[in-house]
Parts: C-alpha cells; sequence; structure tokens
C-alpha cells in the first residue's frame, strides 16, 4: 500500500538532492515512490536533512532535503510505502 506523503518543491541537479514538502511523517528507513508525469522510482530513504541538519524523522508541514537516486521535477508526487 502506498500512503501520500508529500511533493517535490524543487530539485538541485547539481547535488542531486530533493526539496519535499511533506503532508506526513517520514523516518529514515522508510521505502518511498516518487512519481510523476516522467518520474517512477522507489528508493530507501538512507538519510534526511532540514536547514543542513541531519535528521532520522520529519513531521507534516516540514520541508526537507532528500538524496535521491534519480532525476524528479517539481509537483513529482512521493508515496511511502507500506507492507
Amino acid at each position: 500500500m502506498e500512503i501520500l506523503i508529500g511533493k517535490v518543491t524543487h530539485y538541485y541537479k547539481n547535488i542531486g538532492i530533493a526539496a519535499i514538502e511533506l503532508s506526513d511523517t517520514l523516518e529514515v528507513g522508510n521505502l518511498i515512490h516518487i512519481k510523476g508525469h516522467t518520474t517512477d522510482f522507489e528508493q530507501n530513504v538512507n538519510s534526511m536533512e532540514i536547514d543542513n541538519k541531519k535528521i532520522t524523522h520529519a513531521a507534516r508541514g516540514q520541508v526537507i532535503g532528500l538524496k535521491v537516486n534519480d532525476y524528479v521535477r517539481e509537483h513529482d508526487m512521493v508515496y511511502r510505502i507500506e507492507n
């Protein structure tokens, strides 16, 4: 099952970091699915940051920086995959 947890608000292609505005919680270790018009891949959350500080848990309403394995675009949707 996939739960919508946020959307990409910016992509820093020179460093491979996506800014994601969260509408639900996210933790290091979660499996996520990023999907958009031409984007469609899954990855584990290995690390995330807020204001250049590493965090292990992010809450609804926060904007996080997440290292992504592939190119993402603004408005791509982010889903948490639950077993």
